[in-house]
């Protein structure tokens, strides 16, 4: 089974962000744990993405928050690829079904420009039942298209370490059927 090519429009926003350069200490090691304080300006229509993703990774699991995706957007990160909004809307719907509470403790934006939004995530999880909960920290790319504050996520990258992800292999398979099936567990709405 092989994978279509990406579109060139969506090539030109995927983000390959270097993590050692955005999150490194002195010593130039990976820092994912978010400082606030710390966060560069941003603009009202990016903090109003911010707003949205950390919703959805709160599990809000709303259309309002999807919208913040163009139709033909690309969610990656080390255990999905989605290729639409849609099937995007598959790995957020799951939130709730797979946790029992999720819960944004912290952001700290690392790089902000008209095209790209990069930020550190802390973000809380605690399973179905109350098992147990597992803090994790990320950093989260968004390739953006559109300006004048109509800005929309084109690709939305999470490294949930300081590796890249590959796009060839058997991992890329597991990562793409993942993407391209877990709707029909999740029921997103058919309107996205």
């Amino acid at each position: 089974m092989s994978t279509p090519p990406a579109s060139a429009s969506t090539v030109a926003h995927e983000l390959h962000p270097d993590p050692k350069t955005l999150t490194g200490t002195s010593k130039k090691e990976v820092d994912y744990e978010p400082k606030p304080e710390n966060s560069v300006s941003i603009s009202p229509r990016q903090r109003d993405i911010i707003n949205s993703i950390t919703s959805l990774y709160s599990g809000s699991a709303s259309e309002k928050d999807m919208l913040v995706y163009a139709e033909d957007a690309v969610y990656d990160d080390p255990l999905s690829y989605c290729d639409n909004r849609y099937k995007i809307a598959g790995q957020w719907y799951g939130i709730p079904k797979l946790f029992k509470s999720s819960k944004t403790i912290a952001t700290e934006v690392v790089k902000a420009s008209p095209g790209e939004l990069v930020f550190k995530l802390r973000q809380e999880y605690v399973l179905q039942g109350g098992i147990g909960s597992k803090t994790v920290d990320s950093l989260v790319s968004l390739g953006l298209e559109g300006q004048d504050g109509s800005e929309v996520v084109k690709y939305h990258k999470d490294m949930w370490n300081e590796k890249d992800y590959s796009h060839q292999g058997v991992g890329f398979l597991f990562k793409k059927l993942n993407g391209d099936y877990l709707t029909g567990i999740t029921q997103p709405p058919e309107t996205l």
